[in-house]
């Protein structure tokens, strides 16, 4: 969880390096030193979500195969019942 978080912190910084880059002005200037931090914040706070879409995901596809699990054990055992039934018949008859 933490790893994303920083990536996208870092991420947010590179793209304000990027934008000074772009625009050739100084990357470090004293007196918008304050705005790495910031964008850093949103850059980490976008990751923080993204998390949290990927936990939701993942618990929904754990939930999902779960159930596409259950369905194929219950038509298994219907599957064994039946030609259980029909080896009885076929024996009787």
């Amino acid at each position: 969880m933490v790893s994303k978080i920083l990536f996208w912190s870092g991420f947010g910084v590179g793209v304000r390096l990027w934008q000074l880059g772009m625009e050739m002005r100084p990357l470090f200037f004293r007196r918008e030193l304050y705005i790495y931090p910031l964008y850093a914040t949103i850059g980490g706070s976008f990751g923080y979500w993204l998390q949290g879409v990927e936990r939701a995901q993942m618990k929904l596809l754990a939930d999902r195969k779960e159930k596409l699990l259950a369905k194929r054990r219950r038509r298994d055992e219907r599957a064994g019942e039946d030609a259980e039934e029909r080896s009885v018949l076929s024996a009787t008859a």
